[in-house]
């Protein structure tokens, strides 16, 4: 099926054409249509017009309603204030548009394809380092960008940019070598067997000796910087050991993620060793152009903007001094690589806020070369901090780093404990499931929830509620309409566009039809909270109607139950289609 034209989008271009109309003198104005308190719309664009005619903006605005013809659409539009239009769409069009939305497997959502390709950076663990608290947030943040822009027409490729290189590999390959048997499993154990807790408890294991050993023993420290030139100079064996270290990670960031509820394809794992054969190149190249310059023995670029507390300029590091490559020029050539080989016309990049200035540097040297322009575009979607109730960094009572899987455990622990205590008819696999469902959930939902650039609390007695702006409201509020369109027997959802509707009704059909144009803003800005708002605000709205229109009552005549079934059906729908795009599943039965 088509798109479906939502009623704000109709009801704005009507008011456009009468703009038009009206005042030809005016050119294409803008109504600047807003959702309002006083009627369901409110548009504003004709007093900023009355200044630039000159004229009386009320007297301007009856000129407009006059011009008006949107038989069907519009029911009532009266001159408000100064020169506000207050715009009250008709009940039959609101079903109408619902009903046109419920028709399609989309629900009406345009499917935009684009010629370009947006390249999405996030999920970036380190191999050999166990996952903690702050690998959350580009995750959880970048999976659903993934899913909304893939929804709304946008080709995407997916980059995790792992930390598999650097020299304190050095030091755990020379003990592996020295230790062949330390990272060995059960040899009858398939890869499906392999599970991530083990991988790490080795990986963990391994580090903390080894580094034990390169502290207290200056000959092993001396043999650990050798293999690392052995590393770097492409020594089979030891890539060979590197590469065991690497496959033991994937098992470990696997499981975390599958805990996560999230997809994570091998192939799209390109870290920082993907692009170690175009460091070199990507040097010479910006060398060459005098993007970067020689300071110190070290291949650098300055910014005029960028200088440190001495007044002096801070320079993005390329090359250092010794000949080793810094993350710049990692980053650069991935640049390269994304733009060149992939296509990308966008690259999003969902990293720590407090990496903005070293990607700041890296875009406006990736502008200078040539690599970034006005068809190709690079953006940080910055994220902050993740906070312990205190407002602190989030750490252990022992002031550790918290464990991403032991924050998973520990959500999933509470939430099936408040799905236990709601249950009435689930059995104990089903509360199991449950439980992680809505644990899981819990712990994206207070992540997405919040804007992306801010801190946020993690605070799980919160995240867990069934009151107040969190995952489990909403998917409670999904598992009570499932309810009672079981309830409903042989009664089928059906639309009725004669029927007058009722305010909560009204309000909630005008909110299911903002769906398609949320979607658009959050796919336009990268701000996926935008999209959480909606559905809170929808699970209130639709409890709202629950308990003032009384859907199943035996008073009711059927014309009204099967109409109010449908607004249940398209609301149940929408909040189910808007959590899978954040990540988070919409259970049948709470």
């Amino acid at each position: 099926m088509a798109p479906v034209t939502s009623l704000a989008s109709t009801v704005d271009q009507r008011i456009a054409d009468a703009l038009s109309a009206a005042l030809p003198e005016a050119g294409s104005a803008d109504p600047l249509l807003r959702r309002s308190d006083r009627a369901d719309y409110q548009a504003n664009g004709i007093l900023a017009l009355a200044k630039k005619l000159k004229g009386n903006p009320r007297e301007l605005a009856a000129q407009v309603v006059s011009a008006l013809t949107a038989p069907g659409l519009i029911e009532e539009i009266e001159v408000s204030g100064p020169g506000f239009l207050n715009i009250t769409v008709a009940d039959r069009a609101i079903i109408e548009t619902l009903a046109a939305r419920a028709a399609d497997d989309r629900l009406g959502v345009p499917y935009a394809e684009r010629s370009g390709t947006t390249v999405v950076d996030y999920a970036q663990p380190n191999v050999a380092k166990e996952m903690h608290v702050g690998h959350l947030r580009s995750a959880v943040i970048g999976a659903a960008m993934v899913e909304i822009l893939e929804f709304t027409g946008e080709r995407v490729v997916r980059r995790h940019h792992i930390g598999d290189w650097g020299t304190q590999f050095g030091m755990l390959i020379q003990y592996l070598i020295e230790h062949p048997h330390e990272l060995d499993h059960d040899a009858t154990a398939t890869a499906a067997e392999l599970d991530g807790e083990t991988a790490m408890s080795n990986l963990n294991r391994l580090y903390k000796a080894s580094r034990a050993l390169f502290d207290g023993d200056e000959a092993f420290k001396a043999r650990s910087r050798d293999r690392v030139v052995h590393l770097q100079a492409g020594d089979k064996e030891t890539l060979a050991l590197w590469q065991r270290f690497v496959d033991e990670s994937k098992i470990y960031f696997f499981s975390v993620f599958d805990q996560l509820d999230m997809e994570i394809r091998d192939p799209d794992i390109v870290g920082e060793s993907g692009y170690n054969d175009m460091l070199e190149e990507t040097c010479r190249i910006l060398e060459e152009s005098g993007v970067a310059v020689r300071s110190e023995g070290a291949l650098c670029v300055f910014f005029d903007d960028v200088k440190g507390p001495d007044g002096n300029q801070v320079p993005l590091i390329v090359k250092k001094t010794n000949g080793g490559y810094g993350y710049a020029a990692t980053d650069l050539s991935a640049i390269r690589d994304r733009v060149g080989n992939l296509d990308a016309s966008t690259l999003l990049y969902v990293v720590d806020a407090r990496q903005s200035l070293h990607f700041k540097m890296v875009f406006e040297t990736a502008r200078r070369a040539g690599w970034l322009n006005d068809e190709v575009k690079a953006v940080q979607l910055a994220f902050g901090t993740v906070l312990g109730k205190d407002g602190k960094p989030f750490k252990t009572r022992e002031g550790e780093t918290v464990r991403l899987v032991d924050l998973l455990d520990e959500a999933v622990e509470r939430a099936t404990a408040v799905v236990r205590e709601k249950a009435r008819d689930l059995s104990e696999d089903e509360i199991a499931e449950r439980g992680k469902q809505v644990g899981i959930g819990a712990v994206k939902y207070a992540d997405l929830s919040t804007s992306a650039a801010r801190d946020y609390k993690f605070d799980l007695d919160q995240m867990v509620s069934l009151n107040g702006d969190t995952s489990v409201y909403i998917q409670y509020a999904h598992a009570r309409i499932r309810s009672i369109l079981r309830k409903a027997g042989d009664t089928a959802p059906l639309a009725h566009p004669e029927l007058s509707l009722a305010p909560a009704e009204r309000a909630l059909g005008l909110h299911v039809d903002q769906f398609g144009e949320v979607l658009a803003e959050v796919a336009s800005s990268y701000e996926p909270h935008k999209l959480a708002a909606y559905l809170y605000q929808l699970s209130s709205l639709f409890t709202t109607f629950y308990d003032q229109c009384h859907v199943l009552s035996d008073d009711n005549p059927r014309e009204l139950v099967e109409n109010r079934l449908f607004l249940c059906a398209v609301t149940a729908r929408t909040l189910k289609q808007g959590l899978a795009l954040l990540g988070i599943q919409a259970p049948e039965r709470l």
